[in-house]
């Protein structure tokens, strides 16, 4: 698969550079050569131009020799002469760019104009290309055993940039967020079944409109979980197929039976107050799908919001993605009038398509978080629920859209119920051994909101006490001194290094991270995986042993995409593009396998983000982190300036584990975490130890197509 992209990569970065070089050269050129073209016009009125340029010289009319026509008529001939030249340069610039678009194994595309890319999940609600619209929940009679990796034969198509429209057509609500997670929303309805016909390929490749190929975003941005483009670049619409009927809102995600749940399953939702994990607080969302021993314990929305956790009175939504009717709905109907404040990072249309969505409900109000720094989102996910009975703050790595709550792997951390100080108790009362009241103000204040000081207050007002969890947060900003160490992963080495302990032979305890989102981190794997960031996940205490450990990460591979209960569409929600991965294939050999045979999670593809670090036989934990931050320089911060300065892009927010705050030296294993027991082993939502991959596993690139073998609902997958 990357044999033809290395043989390609020295001819495409000098046709790149070329034709960026055009582009500079030729954007003033035109400006200057407009105004040019008015003045000939104008200096054909008033001197007579047209008919003295043919002749102009040195030589002109001798009758009129010395007077003010001659001058005009000269200077309207050298206009006419440059105007000429400028005519055969922009002949050359547009062969010029002819030459840029390229053929390979892949299809026909163009090359991006930008390099920055340091996220990859796509700007919240940005109308961009950068994801893919998959081909979704069809159906299919013929469904193989176990076919291999399908050896990628995409269908060509063409990327071209199209004007914005005037007057955009009306966006579903579903449409809020970004790309990525509305394509396995919006296109359900638009299958693309599995042909076993060994024409099938050839056949498409001879229809350049038939809706396939791949579009490339001008950025190849982050994490997402997530994922960040600015410019909207499209394709040529496919002949449209005959539509089914849509489908109403209110129905579920596709099922692991290839058909949508009109209901949920009976005992999907908690009657009663569940049987929880109280010692760690770490749980996993519900998943549509499995055995109920492996929903024992696990959380749905529905759950968290319900009656039996406290009587709400307000709440705030921080997040990315945003489907407000669905959100409205998994309030019990005796809180669904309650107040609701929205923290969000969309900007102007994308911000203009959530209020609009928010008119029927009169008790919604917004907050927008600054995003000063290009390529920059919003990504925490946090809620903070205001009871009756106290305060609670849940922090979370699931989207406010359907299809993050029924068939992907999700985690967060819910806290006690916070309760009320007595009156006339000072601000410092009511703090935890791990800081946690002091971090989670110190985030919100990073905000600069006002309407989030009312929420500051009344956080002042509780006894967080039982927190035991440590705060790790990402702002947008560049910081120097002290400050460097507030926000990212240097946030998360300076509390590795006050909180844990040094362990015999750690240069053998392999640092895990898994998300659902990578971003670019150049060619190199010094410059950053493997330098700064890697020197953060394997501080163990204030030893000066810098260790080099194993490193595992854990990313979907094709085929764990393909086998699980979504199939495809689940790659909606993985946004590692081809363009990223080109650059740094040297990443790919710290790849690992998505399984979760003890979680019952192994087909629920996992939009959780999750770092540790684990015993060489892997059954005791040094730390444990859960948070939204994916795998890229933009959640985590990178070094600048002779790492004088950290810059982040982004905001992502999640919590620490460390045993010292659990009276432990490691945390235990939990090898069957489900259903839930009184074992004081850690949750581990994933297999241990990690799965490498095998030779003929590939990861999971969302932008360019599968066709070779179906998936479970016996649908292909072709990007647009």
């Amino acid at each position: 698969m990357w044999g033809s992209l290395r043989r390609n990569k020295r001819v495409w970065i000098v046709q790149d550079l070329v034709a960026q070089c055009t582009t500079y050269l030729m954007t003033p050129v035109n400006r200057l050569f407009k105004k040019i073209h008015s003045l000939i016009i104008f200096l054909q009125l008033i001197g007579g131009t047209r008919r003295r340029s043919r002749r102009i010289g040195f030589a002109p009319d001798p009758c009129c020799r010395c007077t003010s026509r001659t001058v005009v008529a000269f200077i309207g001939g050298v206009l006419y002469r440059c105007y000429s030249l400028y005519i055969v340069l922009l002949c050359c610039s547009s062969l010029i760019r002819l030459g840029m678009s390229h053929d390979d194994q892949h299809g026909k595309w163009t090359v991006s104009s930008s390099d920055d890319d340091d996220e990859a999940i796509p700007l919240s609600g940005t109308t961009t290309s950068g994801p893919p619209r998959p081909t979704a929940s069809g159906h299919s009679s013929h469904r193989p055993a176990s076919p291999p990796s399908p050896k990628l034969e995409p269908v060509t198509a063409t990327v071209e940039v199209k004007p914005e429209v005037a007057d955009p057509p009306a966006v579903s609500p579903l449409a809020v967020g970004s790309e990525a997670r509305q394509s396995p929303l919006t296109n359900p309805l638009k299958p693309v079944k599995f042909e076993t016909s060994p024409l099938l390929a050839g056949k498409r490749k001879k229809e350049p409109s038939d809706g396939s190929g791949w579009a490339l975003s001008d950025s190849d941005g982050d994490d997402d979980d997530g994922d960040v483009t600015r410019k909207s670049l499209g394709k040529k619409a496919p002949p449209s197929p005959k539509k089914k009927k849509q489908k109403a809102q209110t129905e579920r995600p596709p099922s692991p039976y290839g058909r949508l749940y009109v209901d949920d399953p009976e005992d999907f939702f908690e009657s009663s107050v569940p049987c929880l994990d109280e010692t760690y607080r770490f749980y996993l969302n519900k998943v549509t799908g499995l055995d109920r021993k492996y929903n024992s314990g696990a959380l749905h929305i529905r759950d968290i919001l319900s009656p039996l956790f406290g009587t709400l009175k307000k709440s705030v939504q921080f997040n990315y993605c945003f489907d407000l009717a669905w959100m409205v709905k998994q309030y019990p109907s005796k809180f669904r009038d309650c107040p609701v404040l929205i923290v969000h990072g969309d900007k102007r249309e994308a911000k203009a398509r959530l209020l609009q969505q928010a008119i029927p409900y009169p008790h919604i109000s917004f907050c927008q978080a600054k995003l000063d720094i290009a390529f920059g989102t919003h990504h925490t996910k946090m809620m903070l629920l205001w009871y009756e009975e106290g305060f609670r703050v849940i922090i979370m790595t699931s989207n406010l859209i359907r299809a993050d709550w029924y068939q992907k792997t999700q985690g967060m951390w819910m806290s006690p119920v916070f309760p009320r100080l007595p009156e006339g108790t000072g601000e410092s009362a009511g703090e935890s051994p791990t800081y946690f009241k002091k971090d989670l103000l110190e985030y919100l204040a990073s905000y600069r909101a006002p309407e989030l000081e009312e929420w500051i207050l009344r956080i002042k007002e509780h006894d967080l006490s039982e927190a035991r969890v440590y705060l790790v947060g990402s702002t947008p900003g560049r910081y120097v001194g002290s400050d460097m160490e507030r926000w990212g992963h240097l946030r998360l080495r300076k509390l590795l290094s006050a909180h844990t302990d040094p362990v015999p032979g750690e240069e053998r305890w392999p640092v895990i991270g898994q998300f659902s989102s990578i971003g670019s981190m150049g060619l190199d794997k010094n410059k950053w995986l493997t330098g700064e960031f890697q020197r953060t996940m394997t501080t163990l205490g204030k030893s000066s042993l810098r260790s080099d450990p194993p490193l595992h990460l854990l990313y979907p591979a094709v085929e764990d995409v393909r086998t699980s209960l979504e199939g495809y569409p689940a790659g909606g929600s993985l946004p590692y593009s081809v363009q990223t991965a080109q650059k740094q294939l040297w990443l790919h050999a710290f790849f690992h396998r998505w399984k979760a045979t003890a979680t019952g999670r192994s087909h629920a593809m996992p939009h959780i983000k999750t770092y540790m670090r684990a015993s060489p036989d892997f059954t005791q934990l040094a730390w444990f982190l859960v948070t939204s931050a994916n795998l890229s320089k933009a959640a985590w911060g990178a070094l600048e300036k002779k790492n004088t300065q950290v810059m982040v892009r982004s905001y992502e927010l999640g919590v620490l584990y460390v045993p010292s705050a659990f009276n432990m030296k490691t945390f235990p294993v939990q090898r069957n975490p489900f259903p839930v027991s009184s074992s004081s082993g850690f949750p581990v939502p994933f297999d241990l130890p990690p799965t490498c991959y095998s030779p003929d596993d590939q990861p999971w690139i969302w932008n360019i197509p599968y066709s070779q073998a179906p998936d479970t609902n016996g649908n292909i997958w072709i990007p647009s």
